[in-house]
Formats: structure tokens, C-alpha cells, sequence
């Protein structure tokens, strides 16, 4: 049987990130992808220009369409922008009783700058990870949840260690942000720290690896596999798509992964 797995996420028309990488990462796994919109961005390769925020109450009402009628096995969240769409998330998964909730707790840009206020991170701490399955923060978004300055490689397992008494049970940390040879991804659960390597592409074109990294574990759980093998999945998934990027020529700043890179090739 071919799971349903859902995205609740911002939309990017350029196609690299958000609901768009999440429904592409879905496609590319074998999973029937569904999507409820938390916002509309006008962004390319280049940058964000503009942001218009979904109301909570009309993100509710997407989510109950779709709970109510779809087989939904895992569901993934992307950018919520607002306390009030965290809790319309919060209520529908808790209703619902929705099995393999991945968060990728997107609130710092790759800039360093905050995307999202005080009021929706405390939102998404005190209220939305608690009810997560796994969640998927890279090095300035640890800190943030934390409370940290920073979240050096070398406290990446202190820090998930830290993030699980939020009430998560497990936690990858990304250590993306790090920049040395190696792509060094840490994950923490019940049986402790444990490191996922993979040497590291060099390439520009690197826009939502964030999304598609948290998109494939989504898949993985809800083909009911462990929690470590949808992760190191996920990891080897993405680093293929990372491999294949230099081939799509996608605009003129950081472009996508190549998602479909198993299904076709650019010439």
C-alpha cells in the first residue's frame, strides 16, 4: 500500500524548498504526498521578496479536510509563521491522533537571520515538540529552542540530549552549518547519540536540503521504519540528491537538489 504522508508548510514558487520540495521529496520515495499551505512566499534562488501569512483558523480548516478523509502516516512541518497556526497544527495532530509527526523547526535563515518571532518559537518549543515524533533542527535553530548563543559541532549531542527533555523523543541535530569536510548529522533517542557522516558535496545549489532532509524521514516512518533507518535514508537520499544539483541549472543563485535524480538526468 502506498502511504499518504502530509506537509504543512509555506509554499516556494520557485519550486526548491517548502511544500514544493516536501511533495517532490514524497514523489521521489514512493509516497502519495498531501499538503496543507501555511503561508505564500515570492522567492527564487535568490532570496525571499515577500511573505503572505495563512490564517491559523484556515490552516485548521485544511488540516480537518484532510485528517478527515485521507490515511495521513506521517506528517511533516515546514515554516508556521504564527502561534496561532503552531497551535491549529498542535490541535488538529493531537485530535486526530497523527502517528510520526517530523518538525524541522524552521526559524533561522541561512543569513543567521530570525524568521519568526519570539512568541511562535516558544509556540513551537512549549507546544509542538512535545507532540513531535522527531524533530530536525540544524545548528542555529537548536540554539534557538535551547536558548543557547550557539550550538558548536563538538555539543551537537549535548544539545539533542538537551532538545529530547522537551518532550521529543528523538532529535537529529544538522550540522550543515558547520562547514568542514564531512556533512556530520547527530542523532539522539532512547538508545543515545549516534553520528551520521557523509562526505560533503561541494556545490552552490543547495536550496531546501532542510526540507527535503525532514520530507524523506517523514516517508521512511511512515513505511514504519525505525527511526534510525528513516534518518540515515533520509541522509543518503539527500546526499545523492546533493550530488546530482550541478546538473538541473536551476536560476542564478543557490538552485534545488535534484530530487528525481534516480528517475531522470539533465542532459
Amino acid at each position: 500500500m502506498t502511504p499518504t504522508v502530509l506537509t504543512i508548510a509555506g509554499s516556494d514558487p520557485s519550486g526548491g524548498a517548502g511544500i514544493q520540495a516536501d511533495l517532490k521529496t514524497f514523489s521521489a520515495l514512493g509516497a502519495y504526498g498531501a499538503a496543507a499551505l501555511t503561508a505564500l512566499t515570492a522567492q527564487n534562488t535568490q532570496g525571499v521578496r515577500g511573505v503572505l501569512p495563512i490564517a491559523g483558523d484556515f490552516v485548521a480548516d485544511q488540516l480537518s479536510a484532510i485528517y478527515d478523509d485521507l490515511d495521513v502516516r506521517a506528517t511533516k512541518t515546514g515554516m508556521l509563521g504564527g502561534p496561532d497556526v503552531v497551535d491549529a497544527v498542535v490541535d488538529a495532530v493531537g485530535r486526530y491522533r497523527v502517528p510520526n509527526v517530523v518538525v524541522d523547526p524552521v526559524m533561522v535563515a541561512a543569513s543567521g537571520d530570525r524568521l519568526v518571532s519570539d512568541e511562535t518559537v516558544a509556540a513551537i518549543r512549549d507546544r509542538l515538540v512535545p507532540r513531535a515524533s522527531i524533530i530536525t533542527p540544524n545548528l542555529p535553530e537548536a540554539a534557538t529552542l535551547l536558548g543557547w548563543d550557539e550550538v558548536r559541532p563538538d555539543r551537537m549531542a549535548e544539545a539533542g540530549a538537551a532538545l529530547r527533555e522537551l518532550g521529543v523523543p528523538a532529535v537529529v541535530v544538522k550540522g550543515g552549518h558547520d562547514g568542514g569536510p564531512e556533512a556530520v548529522d547527530v542523532l539522539v533517542d532512547e538508545n543515545g547519540a549516534q553520528e551520521l557522516r557523509a562526505t560533503r558535496v561541494a556545490t552552490k545549489n543547495t536550496h531546501g536540503t532542510g526540507c527535503t532532509f525532514a520530507s524523506a524521514i517523514a516517508v521512511g516512518l511512515a513505511r514504519e521504519r525505525s527511526v534510525y533507518e528513516a534518518v540515515a535514508e533520509a541522509k543518503r537520499y539527500l546526499t545523492a540528491a546533493l550530488q546530482a544539483a550541478d546538473t538541473l541549472h536551476v536560476g542564478g543563485g543557490h538552485g534545488p537538489v535534484h530530487h528525481f535524480h534516480a528517475l531522470w538526468h539533465s542532459p
